[in-house]
């Protein structure tokens, strides 16, 4: 399908940027669950605003100049791969030691030379240590290198009050210590740091009752279990879930643990276009007429997998649409929200709240609490029975040590606080913060002319920067400014869409904001980083919704 205004996306129809002043140029919207209902305070809280993604292609020169920057740089590696082999190069830490050559090499041939070649090059960028709590500011250790970003030294100064725009520390809840915490501090002096047991064992404590209760009753379904980890609330509970002769209907941009966890089930996988509705109802037709390969027998289990905000996209999943699928065929629901729940939704409930949907519609519920709660861990919440399945068969209850007591007390203190369990209104004053600095921060991003990704809700902002060069000029220039950043490169993203990935906090103040949109907008004159002219997304597979074939 063409798009000759622009790159919007609403509910499958694409539109253009501009705002719609009254409903009936927005019905098709609200007729596809994009009028949300949330209960707030007993009342039904009405949200009628299309919802909008952008996902803007990029200016041919650019892309031509990407691809000529990462050919150079490759022709430049075979290169100086040639002169270490000659012992011509003086940087020798990158050829394998003789007493490596006997063992099985860590990297494939290509792995290996993109690192040493590529990576290496601009590795200064990642990793970087900080020395305080990951707030709306925080204090950097500086590192220099003496041989090419191959080790790094301390200089011993610290970079105090570096703006914070990489952390996903959606609600601010991520902080120093203060008053609010004293309970967490009482937990830790009476039940110790550590639970040194597993969930079957000697490892439950009232204080994970506690939460697992608050947890069902935040995302008003019937039971909730919690875990220590989120990388391995999906990747060990995904196993228990299915298995061989069940199907699994994959996202092709969900995260790493949802896919190991679907690797390590054992089920068979299929891929569809990310977010695209007809890939994933041919999917799903195929699956109900043809069953299962050469046997032909009915599939025991088709589940999806999805995530509520894709967080190098930006993207929110289109959740009134798939749970129609999922009812019209018969399959089961599962929802990654570590990136929604406690960021979108008129209290902080994440994509079903959202779309105003009712919670009986996903079957599985999982997230973190590594992001708005300021914690660690995860959960899997729906039925009573799902969750007292889990709690028999799930590697991460049976073999993986429990949930740390202060952690689980901190969760408890920001799910009361979000809540307004804790008498104060400063937790919806939160959520309702972050929303303002989401729209106001893109809003800006947009008037400068950069190419950002995403929903306009969601306070992940992808912001595209292509060559490999300036990925690196972004970042560092950014930091002697004070302001850290993520970046990110292949094979994270795809070859020609390196970016910034920012994130939103309640944290920020407006005068932060401003002076980080101030920089990014000098750096984008400076680097020659505003290629936005509002044109249909490099990816149009994502958007075409008459292709839904996915490619070799």
């Amino acid at each position: 399908m063409a798009n000759p205004g622009g790159g919007a996306v609403c509910n499958g129809n694409l539109h253009n940027h501009r705002k719609q002043k009254d409903s009936s140029q927005s019905g098709n919207c609200t007729k596809n669950g994009i009028v949300r209902k949330a209960q707030q305070n007993g009342k039904p809280h009405i949200y009628d605003k299309p919802v909008i993604e952008s996902f803007e292609e990029a200016p041919l020169h650019v892309m031509v100049l990407t691809y000529f920057g990462y050919g150079v740089v490759t022709l430049f590696g075979y290169f100086r791969d040639f002169l270490r082999n000659w012992r011509i190069e003086k940087c020798n830490t990158a050829i394998e030691r003789d007493e490596q050559k006997d063992f099985v090499p860590m990297y494939q041939n290509f792995e290996n030379f993109y690192k040493r070649n590529l990576y290496m090059r601009i590795r200064d960028n990642w990793n970087r240590p900080i020395c305080s709590a990951p707030g709306a500011l925080f204090d950097v250790v500086e590192r220099v290198s003496d041989d090419y970003n191959w080790t790094f030294r301390f200089t011993g100064r610290i970079i105090k009050d570096v703006i914070n725009m990489g952390s996903y520390n959606f609600l601010g809840l991520a902080a120093r210590y203060d008053e609010s915490m004293r309970t967490v501090k009482d937990v830790l002096n009476t039940y110790g740091l550590g639970v040194a047991s597993t969930r079957h064992e000697m490892g439950t404590l009232d204080k994970h009752k506690e939460l697992e209760s608050l947890v069902a009753k935040f995302l008003n379904v019937e039971a909730a279990m919690v875990f220590g980890m989120g990388f391995a609330t999906n990747s060990m509970n995904i196993p228990a879930l299915v298995g061989k002769g069940c199907l699994i209907l994959s996202d092709e941009l969900n995260h790493a643990s949802l896919v190991l966890g679907t690797r390590l089930s054992g089920a068979t996988i299929r891929i569809f276009k990310h977010n695209n509705i007809p890939n994933l109802e041919k999917l799903l037709r195929d699956a109900v007429i043809y069953g299962q390969p050469r046997t032909r027998r009915a599939w025991k289990k088709i589940l999806i997998v999805v995530e509520g905000i894709y967080s190098m996209e930006g993207s929110i999943v289109r959740l009134p649409q798939i749970v129609a699928l999922k009812k019209k065929y018969k399959a089961y629901l599962y929802i990654d929200e570590a990136h929604s729940i406690g960021s979108i939704g008129p209290t902080g409930r994440g994509v079903v709240e959202f779309f105003g949907m009712d919670p009986g519609d996903v079957d599985v519920y999982m997230g973190t609490f590594t992001k708005s709660f300021g914690a660690s861990g995860g959960y899997i919440a729906g039925r009573k029975d799902l969750v007292d399945y889990l709690r028999v068969y799930s590697h991460s209850a049976v073999y993986a040590t429990s949930m740390s007591p202060p952690i689980a007390e901190q969760i408890i203190r920001s799910i009361k606080l979000i809540t307004g369990l804790d008498g104060t209104m400063q937790g919806l004053q939160r959520i309702q913060q972050l929303a303002k600095n989401t729209r106001y921060f893109r809003q800006r991003l947009n008037e400068m002319g950069f190419i950002i990704y995403g929903n306009e809700e969601s306070p992940v902002i992808p912001v595209l920067l292509y060559m490999p060069a300036k990925v690196a000029a972004f970042a560092r220039h950014l930091l002697n400014r004070k302001i850290g950043v993520v970046v990110v490169g292949f094979p994270a993203t795809p070859l020609a869409e390196a970016r910034a990935r920012i994130c939103i906090s309640a944290a920020h103040t407006r005068e932060m904001l401003d002076a980080v949109l101030d920089a990014l907008d000098e750096m984008g004159d400076f680097l020659q980083l505003k290629y936005s002219r509002h044109r249909k997304s490099a990816r149009p597979e994502l958007y075409d919704e008459t292709s839904f074939e996915l490619e070799d």
